[in-house]
């Protein structure tokens, strides 16, 4: 297959498809693995775990309010990197996250119903059927892409495209032709080379152009940042800087690669979004280079979150700025940085807007939402390596008791954390990121490290969805919409004190203090007139006095405490008024009852 050249004489009908070009502060983001998402027999499609039978599901998104998927590594990858019997689980071992890219230009074709077909052209027409079905349905698409090592491992690894080509071009080599390994993965890709980062860009343009893609997440992106072997100034700026010595892999302001994906006519115009993180140690969340249009995962978000919802003391105040767009981060002024090889650069760490932090709780690596309040310790046992792989620190919390099987209440603590998390990440500015499942509980049984199972594991469970569609995924469908509606929840800039009030438990008395459990705030909204958000993450309750608003009342909206369906007042929900009168002797006092671990949302109404 390496040696054809396939040939297609059929044009693909697009059928006047155009980029969406949403604002990105307009985005909620769903993170989804193409076989994954229907491969289960539940999904009961044709050709399940295929691009085609995705575009099945497409609907359920669009439900769910989903308006850009994020798909996991789609390029041709080894999938047997990690082919060995797993006596453990009974089967063999599979690259299934897909992190080992072979051909960059290559949709997966394991992926595709036809198969091989065609010599994989046909592999191709599906992802583009793919894309253009989404965009139909109002979703965009965007690939996560691995320029950060390739399937072709250390120097001891098989030579199948780059090494056989020029190794030392491709490749961050030591001296004596070691591989360096900032990826964790063998090798390192030589991002910064000249002919590499040309490489990339047309690799990018392509799939823009070609395949009509509308962005892109880059793993493990600080190694892009990340002087090439045998640095060379000439090469890389085309002249010469007087006492320029730079280490192979240290990282560099400006980065050629970023600054010239940033300055592309056609790149500067789609989705760009850095793990601003690598292997190697290198950690820039709030620092990636980004021109002004580079977003990034923001890994401090997911673990200030974490560990205030649990309850941990010391995190009010940093919990605050994730609910602004963590400002902290990136509304820093520009700055100046005079480099140790004395070349100086606008290093532009700051001056952003909130959109350009990705806000998650959970994502393919690490637990599901379900595990992250089921289990304090992870159980990767049936990946074969004695449970030393995977992350150690997910600062979860079992809410009592270790493992599915626990008692009624602690199975309701549960589901009241899963909707506090959610509830933040829809009332947080920035971009939410959803990870594939979530939505309606998915569990992979405490494996936080589920890259080699092609199984149950990573399978979304649709029977599993409708079992649910009455309790946790009604929750999240409502809460989406709710952010949509609100049009104070998807700031182009990062909110003021003009509309913006932070609260205690008293009115306008927030406490930043180290034992505090209690954030609250008001926000004037231009559609809801203003909202109130609080968060109770202590094991005691707490009566909240409310702020006054003359001629005004606050009616209740959103109480994690509830059970399905009160957890959501919506329009439809049966005696909806009999429920809000039960508030009343509360409210008619300006005050409002929060249980333990619990958050809530009150919407301001006229007096009657």
């Amino acid at each position: 297959m390496a040696g054809m050249i396939p040939v297609s004489n059929e044009e693909f009908d697009w059928e006047g498809d155009l980029p969406l070009q949403y604002p990105q502060k307009d985005l909620i983001v769903y993170e989804m693995h193409v076989r994954g998402f229907t491969k289960h027999d539940s999904s009961e499609t044709n050709s399940p775990g295929t691009y085609i039978s995705a575009i099945k599901k497409l609907d359920h998104l669009k439900e769910l309010g989903i308006n850009c998927i994020e798909l996991m590594p789609c390029h041709e990858f080894n999938e047997l990197e990690y082919f060995s019997y797993n006596s453990i689980v009974g089967e063999n071992k599979l690259n299934f996250w897909g992190y080992s890219t072979v051909n960059y230009f290559s949709p997966m074709i394991r992926y595709s119903s036809a198969g091989l077909a065609n010599c994989g052209c046909d592999a191709i027409n599906e992802f583009k059927t793919l894309v253009r079905e989404a965009h139909k349905r109002g979703i965009e698409v965007l690939l996560d892409v691995v320029f950060n090592h390739t399937a072709e491992g250390n120097e001891n690894g098989p030579m199948i495209s780059f090494r056989g080509i020029d190794n030392s071009t491709y490749y961050m080599l030591a001296p004596k032709g070691e591989f360096y390994n900032y990826s964790g993965c063998g090798n390192t890709f030589n991002c910064n080379h000249p002919v590499v980062r040309q490489f990339i860009v047309d690799c990018l343009r392509y799939w823009v152009t070609e395949m009509h893609v509308d962005g892109f997440r880059f793993d493990l992106a600080s190694i892009m940042t990340r002087s090439c072997s045998l640095w060379d100034p000439v090469n890389v700026y085309g002249n010469p800087i007087e006492g320029d010595m730079v280490t192979t892999g240290t990282p560099v302001g400006g980065p050629p690669l970023i600054e010239m994906i940033s300055n592309d006519p056609i790149l500067c115009k789609v989705k760009l979004i850095a793990e601003a993180w690598d292997a190697g140690g290198l950690y820039q969340v709030g620092s990636f280079p980004h021109s002004g249009i580079w977003s990034e995962w923001n890994g401090q978000y997911r673990d200030i979150v974490r560990q205030f919802i649990k309850g941990t003391d010391g995190f009010a105040g940093a919990f605050a700025q994730c609910l602004c767009g963590s400002p902290n981060l990136y509304q820093k002024t520009q700055r100046e940085d005079k480099l140790t090889w004395k070349l100086q650069n606008i290093i532009s760490d700051g001056g952003r807007k909130p959109w350009h932090s990705i806000n998650f709780i959970c994502a393919h690596d690490g637990f599901t939402l379900a595990d992250l309040v089921t289990y304090n310790n992870k159980y990767n046992l049936s990946n074969g390596e004695d449970n030393r792989d995977g992350e150690n620190h997910n600062l979860s919390w079992n809410c009592g008791e270790e493992g599915e099987f626990a008692s009624i209440t602690v199975r309701r603590l549960r589901k009241r954390q899963m909707r506090n998390f959610f509830l933040c990440l829809m009332v947080s500015q920035g971009v939410p990121m959803i990870y594939m499942g979530d939505e309606y509980g998915h569990t992979k049984g405490g494996n936080n490290n589920t890259y080699c199972h092609d199984n149950y594991l990573n399978y979304f469970r649709w029977d599993r969805k409708e079992e649910s569609s009455s309790d946790f995924y009604r929750f999240c469908r409502l809460m989406t919409k709710f952010r949509y509606e609100c049009e104070s929840l998807g700031l182009d800039e990062f909110p003021t004190s003009e509309r913006l009030q932070w609260h205690g438990h008293q009115p306008k008395i927030p406490d930043w203090s180290e034992t505090s459990r209690f954030v609250a705030f008001t926000m004037s909204d231009s559609v809801k007139g203003e909202i109130y958000v609080a968060f109770n993450t202590s094991h005691l309750p707490v009566t909240v006095t409310l702020p006054e608003r003359s001629g005004y009342r606050w009616e209740p909206l959103v109480d994690t405490s509830k059970p399905v369906p009160y957890d959501f007042l919506s329009d439809d929900v049966p005696d909806r008024a009999t429920a809000i009168k039960l508030y009343s002797h509360f409210l008619d006092s300006n005050l409002y009852p929060m249980l333990s671990y619990s958050s809530i949302i009150l919407i301001l109404q006229p007096d009657a």
